[in-house]
């Protein structure tokens, strides 16, 4: 019994929590002037079509935030970043992103699979808090599984700390 009243009581709760999208006070500061990112819409569904998030000179074609060792805290020059993914995202309501959190090789698995998913999870509240919307956003960890460099050295273990940020098409 105890089994099914906790997930009952938890689910009222998040439910009288939810946002109904009417508050006006809650609303999320425009920040769009000055940042270099254009409006752009999805001609297809692939995901690749859409040439902001694949020219290199926008900042949209930057798709990684790094970490310190053993830290899930946004670092202050990947604010930008995610603020720049965010304004896609809510102009954007028809595309979904995934979050894969990454780590390094030092650790457990289980260690890395949980820092990983706080990875993640960081990035996809970031981008929740500057507007996008929970259905747009899924967030998973990949742990040590998918490092971007294979060397045993602070450079490379720096590489592999990260959360990759996909679009539709690209996961």
């Amino acid at each position: 019994m105890k089994k099914l009243v906790l997930p009952a009581l938890l689910s009222l709760v998040l439910a009288a929590c939810s946002s109904t999208g009417t508050d006006t006070a809650s609303q999320v500061e425009d920040r769009s002037a000055g940042a270099g990112v254009t409006t752009v819409t999805a001609g297809g569904t692939s995901g690749s079509g859409i040439a902001a998030l694949t020219d290199p000179n926008n900042i949209l074609s930057k798709r990684s935030v790094f970490f310190d060792f053993d830290s899930y805290i946004i670092k202050s020059e990947a604010k930008p970043l995610v603020e720049a993914h965010a304004r896609f995202l809510v102009q954007n309501p028809q595309m979904k992103m995934l979050i894969q959190g990454n780590t390094d090789e030092r650790g457990s698995r289980e260690y890395n699979l949980a820092l990983g998913q706080k990875r993640a999870d960081v990035v996809k509240q970031a981008l929740l808090l500057l507007g996008a919307k929970e259905a747009q956003i899924e967030s998973v960890s990949l742990g040590e599984e998918k490092p971007r460099c294979d060397d045993a050295s602070e450079a490379c273990y720096a590489e592999n700390r990260r959360g990759d940020m996909l679009y539709s098409g690209e996961f």
